[in-house]
């Protein structure tokens, strides 16, 4: 229920020319439901005026848009446009302002990138936007004359692509005293060289970066993750995700007469000095009986652990289910392994050991078939944490669905169910794992048919709190849809560039 203070509030920024002539009477401690009854009802200028007449020492945006006494709703959803830029022009206002300055740090973080959004425009501003945005404020500023004063620190979610990457840099480096100082807690990297990426985490705090995203086509190898991780260093470093084939060894490296895998050891002793590290996504990455040298040597234990599609063996198996990290683990993919039929019992003796932890699992394309479902509801029945089930791509019939999801209506903590399109729905001798051109072609009356069966099984059971659903070609990634353009550009270059090279080796073979 919201306050008489928050609904006076409410009724001021209405008024958005009074509102604006009203702010130097305003009380200061009035000044956070201000902003927040501003960018509910999308009065932009008012946003702006707000932050340009900021009289705290703080901005923090995530704690003055989420749930509060005065007003219970949460707004961090609402990666609004209209009202970002009101806040980054604010900030800009404030800075020119020929008035001392108390505000010393406005912490831009804590938003939430979703599907659809709830903001009256319906315009969103996804990270990369937010980025772009912030860092031609910051490069706009170093250019004009301002007031003298502290600057203000200014902590942002960065992601950086080729698109923004000059940009960024010149923000990142002033050339002379800047009013606002970009930091950034969590980095996201995409579409750039390794010397690129070299650059730019050098420039961004990395003795401060608390999350650390280098994703899709940024194109490391080995050597590169070693030279990143030991010669840039993240002592704070909470969280890290690498592209695909980031283990693999460099062209010239070449295997000691053992066998041992040097540069590995190497990285995984680097892993072990970041004190703080419990979240490690190296999906995609040819691991084969190696887990044990990357992970063992690590100092804490991982909440989050992506593994999918990195060829894992028996042993790697039998350590992930014995190891120290197997009882802490909250978020666990497993992907691309054909853990029920090839690993029976450590698959088994693995989600024993997460259960008390176990939060989110996802197992797509792992072989799971109608004989393996009564193994499954076994395995998953004492995860009474477990919020989020994935299971995409395996070959399960309607039927076995039906006993899946009976048997998931037990567990109390779910809430999400993303299940396969049932193999019914598919020619007879559909091969698995399928490609995107043969998972598209299924009966959808059908498929709608039996979604609803499913549903019914978990209406039967009360837990309408369940949402399930097939997204047949992933979840909804905010990131990938907000760069999606430059993403194709940078693929489309990749193939030319190597369409040429090998041009170039049958012209030298002739």
């Amino acid at each position: 229920m919201q306050s008489l203070r928050f609904l006076s509030a409410e009724s001021l920024v209405s008024h958005p020319q009074l509102a604006q002539q009203s702010l130097d009477s305003v009380a200061h401690t009035l000044y956070p439901l201000l902003f927040k009854a501003s960018y509910l009802l999308e009065q932009t200028e008012v946003t702006r005026a707000v932050l340009g007449h900021w009289p705290l020492e703080e901005f923090r945006l995530g704690m003055l848009l989420g749930p509060s006494a005065d007003h219970p709703m949460d707004l961090c959803d609402r990666a609004c446009r209209a009202c970002l830029e009101a806040c980054v022009h604010g900030l800009a206002d404030y800075v020119l302002r020929g008035r001392s300055r108390r505000l010393r740090v406005a912490d831009l973080t804590g938003l939430r990138d979703v599907q659809e959004q709830q903001c009256p425009c319906g315009q969103a501003l996804g990270r990369w936007g937010r980025t772009d945005l912030l860092a031609r404020a910051c490069c706009e500023l170093q250019a004009q004359p301002h007031a003298a004063g502290h600057p203000v620190e200014v902590l942002a979610d960065l992601f950086v692509t080729e698109g923004n990457f000059e940009v960024v840099v010149q923000a990142l480096q002033p050339v002379g005293p800047a009013p606002l100082q970009l930091r950034c807690p969590t980095f996201r990297a995409d579409s750039l060289s390794w010397g690129q990426l070299l650059q730019v985490l050098r420039l961004a705090g990395p003795g401060t970066l608390r999350k650390l995203e280098v994703v899709h086509n940024v194109r490391l190898h080995a050597g590169h993750v070693l030279q990143l991780l030991a010669q840039v260093g993240f002592p704070q470093l909470a969280s890290l995700t690498l592209p695909t084939k980031a283990f693999e060894a460099p062209p010239t490296c070449a295997l000691m007469p053992d066998g041992e895998d040097t540069l590995l050891s190497s990285i995984a002793w680097e892993l072990s000095q970041m004190t703080q590290l419990t979240e490690l996504s190296v999906a995609f990455s040819t691991l084969t009986g190696k887990i044990q040298r990357l992970l063992s040597p690590l100092r804490t234990p991982l909440r989050v652990l992506d593994l999918a599609n990195c060829a894992l063996n028996h042993v790697d198996m039998a350590f992930l289910a014995d190891c120290a990290h197997a009882a802490h683990l909250e978020v666990l993919d497993l992907s691309g392994h054909n853990l029920v039929s090839l690993y029976p019992s450590t698959f088994f003796r693995l989600l024993s050991q997460a259960a008390q932890t176990l939060k989110v699992l996802t197992l797509e394309e792992c072989g799971i078939a109608d004989g393996h479902v009564n193994m499954m509801i076994l395995a998953l029945s004492p995860c009474h944490q477990l919020q989020e089930f994935k299971f995409l791509g395996n070959p399960l019939s309607s039927r076995a669905l039906r006993r899946l999801f009976t048997a998931l209506c037990e567990l109390p903590a779910l809430r999400c169910i993303e299940f396969p399109v049932p193999k019914d729905c598919y020619p007879e001798g559909t091969a698995y794992p399928q490609d995107e051109l043969a998972m598209s072609k299924f009966d959808q009356q059908k498929y709608d048919t039996i979604a609803e069966e499913l549903r019914a099984v978990l209406l039967q059971a009360n837990r309408e709190d369940i949402q399930a659903s097939t997204p047949l070609f992933g979840s909804f990634d905010p990131d990938i849809q907000e760069t999606s353009n430059e993403l194709g550009a940078f693929l489309l270059q990749a193939f030319r560039t190597a369409l040429e090279n090998f041009s170039r080796v049958l012209k030298q073979m002739e």
